[in-house]
């Protein structure tokens, strides 16, 4: 019986930690933007796409603040201002928040 073991920190599949490494190491820019007609969108910046399933992150940001969203150009967009409950969803899943420590 041979157990899969990481290429990156060398540790049994079921107990990696590059995933929450890679969360910890990144800054993520939260912000709000004005856009066409006087709409809000909520933009999160920061987070490296190849480490972290932004379709994924975006889905379930979605549906937390029952709003809609994409994914554009490596950040993820959210309709309206969205930006305090986004700030406390990716504080709660891991990540590091520009400005705080």
């Amino acid at each position: 019986m041979s157990m899969e073991v990481c290429p990156k920190c060398g540790l049994p599949k079921d107990l990696c930690i590059c995933k929450e490494i890679a969360k910890e190491q990144q800054m993520v820019k939260v912000s709000t933007v004005k856009r066409r007609f006087g709409k809000i969108t909520t933009v999160i910046k920061g987070i490296n796409e190849k480490e972290v399933d932004l379709k994924g992150l975006s889905k379930e940001l979605k549906s937390r603040c029952a709003c809609g969203g994409t994914v554009k150009a490596g950040c993820v967009e959210l309709q309206g201002n969205q930006e305090e409950l986004v700030k406390k969803t990716l504080r709660e899943m891991g990540y590091r928040l520009e400005g705080e420590e």
